[in-house]
């Protein structure tokens, strides 16, 4: 399976969704592609509300794509795939609509970071999730802003610290990361469909007012997650991350 963003409007829902063979890693045209699919979707007349989801029954997402960060080797390359993540969570940000979030596997790294992104999220009880970027000798600088306003700043300390630690499912929604728990596939999909028709009855003006206060104060994303990707940056062209992806 080739990497993959696509989109689709179903009744007055779009709906969006990602792929890619190695556990829905990201890579950057994926970021990219991203971040204008969810652009297009709050545009459109058509749709009143978004589900985003990944690929498969298995993993959510692997966070950012080992295969490229081994790829880059300079400043510049390195800063703007990280960028890519910054981009997409002020893409989520400055949003109209709210977001649901299918979560039918494990999460780990930047995918955290989407998952905290995102207004609501319903996740499959087998969901586990595990921040793993110490281990690799990076932070989860980027995403950071994302993770502390919905989690608070204790629960991201010892998720980051902890980095080698799979979190359950149960973890996440106790933090506040994931809103409800389900038993299986099929009800994720059914939850998510249920919640999108319910939000879609509602009135547009209301939900973009509301959505608007949940995200106060989040102004200061737009150059502050650019800071925090060169500083992922610097890290990823270190001796320590360079040595530890070589492995991969």
């Amino acid at each position: 399976m080739e990497p993959f963003v696509r989109h689709h409007i179903k009744d007055n829902c779009g709906i969006l969704e990602f792929g890619n063979a190695s556990g829905n890693s990201l890579t950057s045209n994926m970021l990219n592609e991203l971040s204008k699919n969810l652009t297009l979707l709050d545009s459109s007349k058509l749709v009143k509300v978004i589900i985003l989801k990944s690929s498969g029954l298995k993993a959510f997402s692997g966070g950012a794509s080992f295969t490229e960060l081994k790829t880059l080797k300079s400043f510049k390359g390195a800063r703007e795939f990280f960028i890519g993540f910054a981009n997409l969570l002020n893409a989520f940000r400055t949003l109209k609509k709210f977001v649901i979030l299918q979560v039918q596997g494990k999460v780990v790294g930047g995918g955290i970071g989407i998952v905290a992104a995102c207004d609501y999220t319903i996740a499959y009880k087998k969901a586990e999730i595990k921040l793993s970027e110490l281990s690799i000798g990076l932070g989860p600088f980027v995403i950071e802003p994302a993770l502390t306003r919905k989690i608070g700043s204790a629960a991201f300390a010892q998720i980051s610290l902890e980095a080698e630690n799979w979190k359950t499912a149960k973890w996440a929604k106790r933090k506040g990361l994931y809103n409800s728990i389900v038993n299986s596939h099929k009800e994720l999909e059914i939850s998510a469909g249920e919640l999108a028709k319910k939000l879609g009855n509602y009135s547009s003006d209301a939900m973009e007012k509301l959505r608007k206060l949940h995200w106060k104060n989040t102004e200061h994303w737009e150059g502050t997650l650019k800071s925090n990707a060169e500083i992922t940056a610097k890290l990823l062209l270190k001796d320590a991350a360079q040595s530890i992806l070589e492995k991969f």
